[in-house]
């Protein structure tokens, strides 16, 4: 085997010749006993069974084997189990009683006393039974049996059937199982006996997986029969035993929830047990089909664990709706089967009955303030009454002794149920503790769960058949549908057939259900049980409505309505009185605090969520209540009572108050508890809140007051015929309520004034009013003086429902509730209140009817007389009334919803006119003669007036009079319908109007008459036939507005213009050319000139003066300029401009519009542009052959706004300036006329404006921008003002396509940038105002231009990148203006002014940052690209500017960020990388070129250099003998002797850190970057830069290392501080590392570096030893550190310890250019100092040390030289 393992492996899987050989060591290695050689061979075969090794023939032989060695040690008994299982599964072969053995082994290891073995011993039995009956799937699943292969067995019953050989096993192994657990002997596995629990484990862990295939094989469906079914019933007949009842329960519970239909006669017996067993006498229960009272006899009196153990398996088969539906079908719906259903219904309320004193009493169902005593039996007795009284009586008696004891009752989740429901509890060989309330809790659920499951059956179906059933086309949408009515539903259809079913179920079960449901709601429940309960309630009566089970909903809605609303809250409320003042206890129980506080009656959290779920269902099941509106029309307007009377509100209880309930609370642990599963200990109380179940949120008075109105809102839903239930029970509940409003015994005696009346639901008196009294609760004579529930109710349905009132019959809806509100509105002994309600509510149906009046058929005259007919019945009330102030109020409402008709419906009446003009009349006092002396009686249509209002006072009389003036007024505005004589009763009746005392009224009329006649006599002047009737007519209306366009009264004078102007509009175009221009020279001009001088003479000469008069004036002038700009508008282009005149007209009309915005008041100005605006616009629309009119008129307006715009940049006051101040209105309003002029010369001469002309337009717009004397200035930081708003708007709009017009813009928007930095100002300080008689200061204001700032900066860059290849913006400085408008923000950096005031905005200098990089981006590669069109001085300017930014930008004061948190010093720090990495991507490349000169790149490395400071001590530092040299000698001196160096003086002061450390080593890695020779593009110009940027990275490090040195040996063993050390290191590490370009420093220190930096001259072999060695080693990519030598010899030899640190390892930026800039910003705060480049992997962690730098420096230089190491 161990030459040839893969053919050993396969001679042994093919069973060949030497596989027995193979085998024998193993088993030879078995049978010695020896415990290491078994364990070994046993591991062997366990490793061949696995990998298929093993031949199918040596299966006995192994299973021999193991059974042999089963008695040694523990190692082997579990090996033997392993190789067992392995065997087993990997060889499905195994069949009958090899089979047998295997398992007899694994059960006679399960005996084992050794813990271990048994365990795992019972675990591989289930493996391997688990598996024995998997294979009978699989042999199932395959179908592959041939006839040889089926044996035949013997079935229980006797016969015989062929099976295959797995289901031959599974059949023999299930059936010993069963008879091993019945104590009798197994047939085939050879065992004695087993333990029962074992046994019954196994059984059961195969129903649990495999109950599918049990039901598909009869022979197993008979062992469940004949040994399972007798089995688990005597283990649950005989003396209980937790173990074995616990088990055979959990097997029941599997038998009834999968095989109940199979067993159907064992299901009933079982179900009946459970029955019984929950039954505390188990003597009343119903008893099955077959006796089982033999079984039962001997155990009567069961342990209370057993009820909880079948509870349990009630609470799941409760939860199997469908069960449920089987169990009626089967058992209950036969008349001669047993009630299994009606039973369990029985027990579970006979159980939850059980101990009212356990279960206690909710203090919250009776509501609040009121006592616990009195009228108890009222709100809680129901059909549960029995039950009620007792628990009432129970915790009656025990109330004290619970207070004092402090013992939980009631149930709730967290303290009445088990942590571990008892069924699941198998480790346990005794009963657990269980909870005494548990089993209640138990009863409760089933009860929930048979009403969810009867909801969620019925309530899809209900869905399906009723609201989504399909419909015929033009059918409504069901919205309200009625209950489902059986009959009409096939009989044959599954859903029919359950629907029945659960009809029967609860027909029969609904007295049980509500007995227990109306007790369980009454006790002490947690709000999670309370809720399902709740729900329960609510799903019960939904589809018992659903079922048109009319009896069971009733009483479960009246049953609910009592919980929501008790009786005794609703009559005790209003004989409550509020508590008086808090005083001193006058006697001992005060003192004690035994008495309640006073508190207002009112309804608890519960009771709210109780009428929630009340009107939920009342909702729900509107389509089908019928009749029974009536009751829940009461209960909610008894609970609308409670919730809207005087203190109802006060205690209503909310989420955060759960314990102020009212007095008799429990405390705060028997009250409170979670609405989840959780335990409380993890639910903290902001949690509880926001978990609180949606029944319980929202509970809120207003909330359910919203409930009560959805519900009536829902009535629009329902058909005709339930419409009518409920609108009749509505007006029932009314005329009862409102009979009961009686004085000195007399009844709702209606006045039967038409035959209407009679047939409605208010006709005569309830005759058991007293009695409705009682039943109600309310207390009337008091409450329905502020309005009654049934009319407001009513009112609002009827809105609701217009179109039935309308298009409907009226004996659907219009008489019933028209009839009713007319009875109570002329009932006189009905309290002021109602009827002033009821007519409102009258009025506002009368109103909105003729508004939704669509047709115009034959239906309309009908509607609109009916509702003028009841309308006239409220206004013109009957004689003896008048003198009634209730009677005036009502006739004021009615002439209201008159006016509201008219004003709605005006237009549309075509009957009733003279309905409403005799309305109207009656409440005129009556005149002797009409205007003209024509006599009252002359026209035929003299409607007949009513007695004089002699009996009302003057003001009511006023009132009236008002009201009716004001339909009047409406009626002239329909003049154009009415007939000739409508229109002569019309001005009658305007005569007496205007004759009327007011005075307003007077002049109103004329108005009216003049402004409504005048319409409608043009309209009706078409006609030729009646022209000159009606011409009469409109020739007085023109006398009339000619005086009165200038009358001193300003209403008068505005009434008149628009008047005018408004017949001019719609009659212009009727007019013709001679007309128009009489019109515009002798009305509008003449108008204008008029209203111009009288505006200058009233304007104040003294500034003290009142503006009222100017004001009024202008206010004249403003809506003159109105109306003239709207006319332009409309009539220029068709009328105006085709004037013989139009072109002095236009400049008239022009100069009129700049002297008004030039020297009238301010309030003028904007509105005169807008009317310039107006016209010029309208000159767009002129037909293209006046094109030259037009152009005309547009250079007019365009000097006009040209000399405007000078107007601007003149100081005010000023001799050239005598206007006052602009605003910032006129301001837009100039600006806006100028857009319109470019507008319409665009679209008139298809071009833009030529350059100079946009140049003057930049200039005003400029102007008008920077204006500095406006007292009007608008914040502008956050957003833009209006100014800059439409400023940028026209730049916008300008064509860019021209020749130099994009560097003009640019130009002007760099400016607009820059305006926030520069040109900042505060503005004029405003006049202070006298408000309420105190002077007031105005607020101080600045204008900023930040906004704009914040708009122009991206926009710019957005231009720039649009004309980025136009070589003009290049050539003529645009560019440069664009980069020097970002460089100051930049530069300005923390001393920009505040981004925003209200926002977060980002800074200006980050704004200008990003917008600058953007343009740095794109300007080399253009200046790339466009190279030689660019002139030379350009690009050296342009990279000038891009530099100069750059240095404003890195050396920025940033001193103020040393006062931000750190992240955000380094978020600040991290932004600036940005910069740092545009210079080495978008700048370093590009400064190589040619053209850009030397002092530029050396100032950029210059640049760098300051920007790479890590710290400042030139202050304590001495000075030194090069310091002392002039300015001059230091710059010739400098770098000009190669490795010369002069110390510094030294100095021990530390030094002054510059902040941004970080930012710092950034900078000094790009110094080091440009001067290596990392990059390999553009190399010529790479070299040059690095040429030139060397001698500024030397001198840095020359710093750093001669300070050091220096300052080092006055410092001795003092340490260095932290940064200095970094910083040594750091340039050390750099300079070890940086490799230059060969030459660069020989081009360095020569006088032409960048000629000398690609290519040097040849060595002079002329030299001396020693100048050629220096000219060498100059030109060596190491030059850098042979010129630092000297420095490192010093290092060396200095004696102390040189600074050391440890740091991670990396590769190093200035070696791996793709590690530079991106890098850093991806390491965030990372910079050199903190890492090392060595030949250490990447990442960890090596220490520095300057000596050593030093010598791996002087190492390299040795290397350099070729000196060997």
């Amino acid at each position: 085997m161990r030459t040839s393992p893969e053919q050993a492996t396969a001679s042994l899987a093919s069973d060949g010749p030497q596989s027995e050989a193979l085998l024998r060591p193993f088993f030879m290695g078995c049978a010695t006993k020896n415990a290491k050689v078994v364990a070994i061979s046993l591991g062997s075969l366990q490793r061949l069974i696995a990998l298929k090794a093993v031949p199918q023939s040596a299966v006995p032989v192994i299973i021999t084997t193991m059974t042999d060695c089963m008695n040694q040690g523990v190692d082997i008994q579990l090996r033997i189990l392993q190789t067992l299982l392995s065997l087993i599964t990997n060889f499905p072969a195994v069949h009958g009683d090899l089979l047998g053995e295997a398992l007899l082994l694994c059960f006679k290891l399960q005996e084992s006393r050794i813990a271990v073995v048994s365990s795992t011993a019972a675990a591989t039995l289930r493996q391997l039974v688990m598996f024995v009956v998997d294979k009978v799937v699989d042999e199932d699943r395959r179908d592959e049996l041939t006839i040889d292969k089926l044996s035949e067995i013997t079935l229980p019953s006797g016969q015989t059937k062929f099976l295959g050989p797995s289901a031959q096993d599974s059949f023999a192994v299930f059936e010993d199982l069963c008879l091993l657990a019945n104590s009798e002997r197994p047939h085939f596995l050879k065992l004695d006996s087993l333990r029962k629990t074992f046994a019954v484990e196994l059984i059961e862990s195969v129903l649990t997986n495999y109950h599918d295939l049990f039901r598909k094989h009869d022979e197993l469906l008979l062992l469940l029969q004949h040994h399972l079914c007798p089995l688990v019933l005597k283990a649950l007949s005989d003396r209980p035993s937790f173990p074995l009842t616990l088990r055979s329960t959990r097997v029941v519970f599997l038998l009834l929830k999968q095989f109940s239909a199979e067993l159907s006669t064992e299901a009933e017996v079982f179900l009946m047990m459970l029955i019984k067993i929950v039954s505390a006498d188990g003597a009343e229960s119903v008893t099955p089909s077959q006796s089982t009272d033999s079984v039962h006899a001997p155990h009567t009196t069961r342990p209370q664990w057993m009820r909880v153990l079948a509870m349990e398996i009630m609470r799941g088969l409760c939860s199997d709706a469908e069960l449920m539906r089987n169990v009626w079908t089967r058992y209950d719906a036969d008349e001669t089967g047993s009630k299994v259903f009606t039973a369990l219904v029985t027990a579970l309320n006979r159980l939850v009955t059980e101990k009212p004193h356990l279960l206690g009493v909710s203090s919250q169902m009776a509501g609040l303030g009121v006592q616990s005593g009195e009228g108890h039996s009222a709100s809680v007795l129901d059909v549960g009454g029995v039950a009620g009284m007792v628990a009432s009586a129970a915790s009656a008696t025990m109330s004290g002794v619970v207070g004092m004891m402090g013992s939980e009752v009631g149930l709730s989740v967290q303290g009445s149920a088990m942590k571990l429901q008892c069924i699941d509890q198998l480790d346990k060989a005794d009963s657990p503790p269980i909870p005494e309330p548990y089993i209640y809790l138990l009863g409760v659920q089933c009860l929930v769960s048979l009403c969810e499951g009867f909801a969620s059956f019925v309530g899809p179906l209900y869905n399906t058949l009723m609201v989504q059933k399909p419909r015929a086309a033009g059918e409504p949408v069901v919205r309200a549908p009625p209950a489902i009515d059986l009959s009409s539903l096939h009989p044959d259809d599954p859903s029919t057939k359950q629907l029945r079913t659960v009809h029967d179920m609860i027909d029969n079960g609904w007295p049980a259900f509500l007995a227990a449901l109306s007790f369980v709601i009454s006790t002490h429940l947690s709000d999670e049980l309370f809720v399902d309960v709740l729900a329960s309630y609510q799903a019960i009566t939904n589809v018992s409505g659903m079922l048109g089970l009319t009896t069971p909903r009733d009483a479960f809605f009246n049953s609910l309505a009592k919980s929501a609303i008790p009786a005794r809250v609703v009559s005790s409320l209003e004989s409550y009185i509020d508590a008086p003042a808090p005083r001193t206890p006058l006697n001992i129980t005060d003192n004690l605090g035994l008495t309640s506080p006073a508190q207002a009656p009112g309804l608890s959290e519960r009771n709210l969520a109780c009428l929630k779920a009340f009107i939920a269902s009342a909702l729900f099941l509107a389509g089908s209540l019928g009749e029974s509106w009536f009751n829940i029309l009461e209960a909610l307007q008894n609970a609308d009572y409670v919730l809207t009377t005087k203190g109802a509100r006060g205690p209503t209880p909310t989420p955060s108050k759960r314990n102020s309930l009212g007095p008799g609370n429990f405390p705060a642990a028997r009250s409170v508890s979670s609405s989840s599963g959780r335990p409380l200990s993890h639910i903290n109380a902001q949690s509880h809140q926001q978990s609180r179940h949606p029944m319980l949120a929202d509970l809120d008075a207003d909330s359910l007051e919203l409930s009560i109105q959805r519900l009536f809102d829902a009535s629009k839903n329902l058909d005709d015929g339930a419409f009518q239930d409920f609108v009749g029970a509505l007006c029932k509940l009314s005329a009862s309520m409102v009979g009961m409003q009686r004085e000195e015994g007399e009844g709702f005696v209606l006045h039967d004034t038409s035959d209407e009346l009679v047939t409605s639901p208010s006709a005569a008196l309830l005759t058991d009013a007293v009695n409705r009294r009682r039943v109600s609760g309310i207390h009337l004579p008091r409450t329905l003086r502020s309005g009654d529930f049934g009319i407001n109710k009513l009112g609002g349905v009827a809105k609701l429902n217009i179109h039935r009132l309308i298009y409907r019959d009226p004996e659907i809806a219009w008489n019933i509730v028209t009839s009713h509100l007319l009875a109570v509105i002329q009932h006189v002994p009905a309290p002021q209140t109602i009827r002033i309600q009821a007519a409102r509510i009258l009025d506002d149906i009368l109103v909105i009817v003729p508004r939704n009046l669509s047709t115009t058929g034959e239906l309309q005259p009908k509607v609109q007389r009916q509702v003028l007919d009841v309308l006239s019945q409220q206004i013109m009330t009957e004689t003896g009334l008048l003198s009634s102030s209730t009677a005036v109020e009502i006739r004021k409402m009615g002439l209201e919803s008159l006016h509201q008709i008219l004003q709605a419906s005006g237009r549309t009446l075509v009957v009733g006119w003279e309905i409403i003009f005799e309305m109207l009349g009656s409440v005129c006092k009556p005149s002797t003669s009409l205007p003209g002396g024509a006599s009252a009686a002359s026209s035929p249509l003299t409607p007949r007036r009513p007695p004089p209002l002699g009996m009302i006072n003057e003001k009511s009389y006023a009132s009236l009079v008002k009201i009716a003036f004001q339909s009047l007024t409406l009626v002239c505005d329909s003049l154009s319908e009415l007939s000739p004589e409508h229109l002569r009763l019309c001005i009658s009746t305007l005569g007496q109007f205007g004759r009327q005392a007011d005075t307003n009224i007077a002049l109103t009329a004329a108005e009216s008459l003049l402004w409504g006649v005048s319409d409608s006599i043009q309209m009706k002047r078409k006609d030729v036939e009646r022209e000159p009737e009606y011409s009469a007519l409109w020739m007085f209306l023109l006398l009339e507005v000619l005086g009165l366009c200038t009358d001193g009264r300003p209403e008068v004078r505005v009434g008149a213009i628009q008047t005018l102007f408004r017949t001019m509009q719609l009659y212009g175009a009727t007019l013709s050319l001679d007309t128009w221009d009489e019109c515009i020279w002798k009305v509008v001009f003449p108008l204008l000139d008029s209203i111009s001088s009288s505006v200058r003479l009233a304007s104040p000469t003294v500034t003290d003066a009142p503006p009222s008069t100017d004001d009024q004036w202008d206010e004249s002038k403003i809506l003159a300029l109105q109306f003239i700009g709207t006319m332009f508008k409309d009539f220029l282009a068709d009328k105006i401009v085709h004037l013989a005149s139009f072109a002095d007209a236009w400049e008239v009309f022009v100069q009129h519009v700049q002297n008004a915005w030039l020297h009238d008041n301010r309030t003028i100005s904007a509105p005169a542009l807008r009317c310039l605006d107006k016209a010029v616009n309208a000159l767009g629309d002129v037909d293209n052959e006046l094109s030259g009119t037009v152009s005309e008129a547009l250079e007019v307006a365009w000097k006009s706004c040209y000399d405007m715009g000078q107007a601007i940049s003149d100081k005010p006051g000023s001799a050239e300036a005598p206007h006052s101040p602009f605003t910032q209105e006129s301001l837009v309003s100039l600006i806006e006329v100028v857009r319109s002029v470019r507008v319409v010369h665009r679209k008139t001469e298809d071009g833009e404006w030529a350059l100079d002309r946009l140049v003057n337009l930049m200039t005003i717009l400029k102007g008008a921008l920077t204006y500095p004397d406006s007292p009007d200035f608008r914040p502008d930081v956050d957003s833009l003002s209006s100014v800059q708003t439409v400023v940028l708007d026209a730049i916008g709009g300008i064509d860019m396509s021209g020749q130099g017009v994009p560097s003009l813009i640019l130009r002007d928007l760099s400016e607009y940038s820059t305006l926030s930095f520069l040109a900042a100002f505060d503005a004029p300080k405003s006049p202070s105002r006298v408000v309420q008689g105190k002077q007031r200061e105005e607020p101080h204001k600045r204008v900023t231009y930040v906004a704009l700032s914040k708009k122009t900066m991206p926009q710019l860059v957005d231009l720039f990148l649009t004309f980025k290849e136009d070589v003009s913006i290049y050539n003529d400085g645009t560019v440069e203006s664009i980069l020097s408008a970002y460089a100051i923000p930049m530069k300005l950096k923390y001393d920009c002014p505040a981004p925003s005031k209200f926002t977060k905005d980002e800074p200006l200098w980050k704004t200008a940052t990003t917008n600058f990089l953007r343009v740095v981006k794109e300007c080399g590669n253009q200046i790339q690209q466009l190279h030689e069109t660019i002139l030379s001085d350009r690009v050296e300017g342009i990279w000038r500017q891009v530099v100069e930014s750059f240095r404003g930008a890195i050396l920025a004061d940033c001193s103020t960020a040393d006062n931000f948190p750190l992240e955000m010093q380094q978020q600040e720090e991290s932004f600036d990388l940005a910069l740092i990495a545009a210079l080495e991507i978008d700048v370093v490349p590009h400064l190589g070129d040619s053209r850009v000169p030397d002092y530029i790149t050396a100032q950029l490395a210059k640049v760098l250099q300051q920007g790479s400071q890590i710290r400042d001590d030139s202050e304590y530092r001495p000075p030194s003998p090069a310091s002392l040299e002039s300015v001059s000698q230091r710059a010739s001196a400098e770098l000009v002797t190669f490795g010369r160096h002069t110390l510094a003086e030294g100095t021990t002061e530390p030094g002054r850190l510059l902040p941004r450390e970080q930012f710092s080593y950034w900078c000094f890695d790009l110094l080091f970057l440009i001067c290596s020779s990392v990059a390999q593009d553009q190399l010529p110009a790479r070299k040059r830069v690095a040429a030139l940027s060397l001698p500024a990275l030397l001198k840095r490090c020359k710093s750093t290392l001669v300070t050091f040195i220096a300052d080092e040996a006055l410092r001795g063993s003092l340490p260095f501080p932290r940064a200095r050390e970094e910083e040594l290191l750091y340039v050390l590490k750099g300079l070890l590392h940086l490799r230059l370009w060969p030459g660069s420093l020989w081009a360095a220190l020569s006088a032409t570096p960048s000629e000398c930096s690609s290519e040097q001259p040849p060595i002079d072999s002329s030299l001396t030893p020693s100048e050629l060695i220096a000219d060498a080693v100059k030109r060596s990519t190491k030059a850098h550190l042979f010129h630092f030598y000297s420095i490192f010899c010093e290092i060396v030899a200095i004696p102390r310890k040189t600074p050391t640190a440890w740091v991670m390892s990396r590769t190093s930026s200035f070696d791996n250019p793709h590690a530079s800039a991106e890098g850093k910003q991806a390491k965030g705060t990372e910079h050199v100092g903190s890492t090392v480049t060595t030949h250490a992997p990447s990442g960890s962690v090596v220490k520095l040390d300057a000596r050593q730098l030093v010598k791996e420096c002087l190492k390299e230089l040795a290397q350099e030289m070729g000196i060997a190491r």
